[in-house]
Parts: structure tokens; C-alpha cells; sequence
């Protein structure tokens, strides 16, 4: 449904999966699996891929820290759109490789839950893009130190109001893995 013109086709937002972003992230082996899963699944459904890499003072862009991990190969053919802002759409050319595929629908996984991923959600639903998020395929890592919930509850609280998040003409929610079809809304 979304509010795009001739953006039928669906795409899966890969978000930060990178080595010093998941290394201390909350149930980080089976959100990475479960990564994987989508990837596998989108290819063999001829879905886009497109990857999301962050880069800062601390993520600095080349080292090791900033790679995608080990587990997730990204395919040469598949875009990979790097950014300095959470909102994956912010300074980048996000919209226009998705514009260029066709896609009005993200399925969206990755990390960090509280921050980068949130931030592209929201900057997707006010772009025009349904956005939905593989309630089992994002994470974050634990910022109680500051003042933050524990990593499970931010999880949790992020799949359950985005579970229920609304815009006009556009459409969003959460589906577990298992779920996901990328044909039609999940």
C-alpha cells in the first residue's frame, strides 16, 4: 500500500550488521542467524538485498570493527549503502537505489534496535515506504550504564509499537522470521 508511484516490489533492509555494532548485542548469534535466514530466502525469491553499513569516530570505515560479520556474505550485485547517520535514508543514497528497484515495501532487520534501526523505520514510513520489521531479526546491545532498559526490553518495546504504527495510505507492523513473505504485506 505504499504511497510510492510504481514501487511495487518489496526489498530486505539489512541495518549495521557489523562487527563491533553486534559484538556485545543482546542474543547476537541467533539475530544474526536469523539475518541469514532472510538473506537466503530473499535471494532464492529473487528479493534485492540491500545492505546498510555505518561509519563514525568509532566505527572508522576499513577496519575490521566496521566489516559486516563473518556469517552474512554480501553479494557483489547486491547494493550496499553506507551512512554516518542513524536514519539510514539521511545523507545516503538509499532512496535512490531503492527507487531504482522498484521497491515501495521494506522488510527491515539489523542493528542497533534503539537506535539506527528505529531511526530507518520511522524514515521510511515518512518517506512514503510500508516498513516492516523481522521482530526476531534485530538487536541491540545493553546501555543500562546510561540510564536505558535492559537490551530485551528495548527489543520488545520497539516490536510492540511498531507492531501497531500507522500513516496514511502506508502500512507497517512486525512478522518473526518464520513469517516473512516478501510477495505481499506480512
Amino acid at each position: 500500500m505504499t504511497t510510492l508511484e510504481n514501487r511495487s516490489n518489496t526489498a530486505l533492509l539489512v541495518i549495521d550488521v557489523q562487527n563491533d555494532v553486534v559484538a556485545g548485542a543482546h542474543e547476537r548469534d541467533a539475530v544474526v542467524a536469523n539475518v541469514a535466514t532472510l538473506v537466503d530466502k530473499a535471494r532464492h525469491e529473487r528479493v534485492p538485498v540491500v545492505w546498510v553499513q555505518h561509519s563514525d569516530e568509532q566505527l572508522a570505515r576499513g577496519t575490521d570493527g566496521w566489516r559486516i560479520v563473518p556469517e552474512l556474505a554480501p553479494d557483489e550485485a547486491e547494493p550496499l549503502v553506507e551512512k554516518t547517520y542513524g536514519d539510514s535514508f539521511e545523507d545516503t543514497n538509499l532512496e535512490t537505489v531503492l527507487a531504482g528497484l522498484g521497491v515501495g515495501r521494506l522488510v527491515v532487520a539489523g542493528a542497533q534496535t534503539d537506535q539506527c534501526v528505529r531511526s530507518t523505520l520511522h524514515g521510511a514510513l515518512v518517506r512514503g515506504y510500508d516498513a516492516t520489521l523481522v521482530s526476531d531479526a534485530h538487536t541491540t546491545e545493553d546501555l543500562t550504564e546510561w540510564g536505558a532498559p535492559p537490551p530485551g526490553q528495548v527489543i520488545a518495546h520497539t516490536n510492540m509499537y511498531w507492531k501497531h504504527q500507522t500513516a496514511p495510505g502506508r502500512t507497517a507492523g512486525t512478522v518473526e522470521t518464520k513469517d516473512v513473505d516478501f510477495a505481499g504485506p506480512s
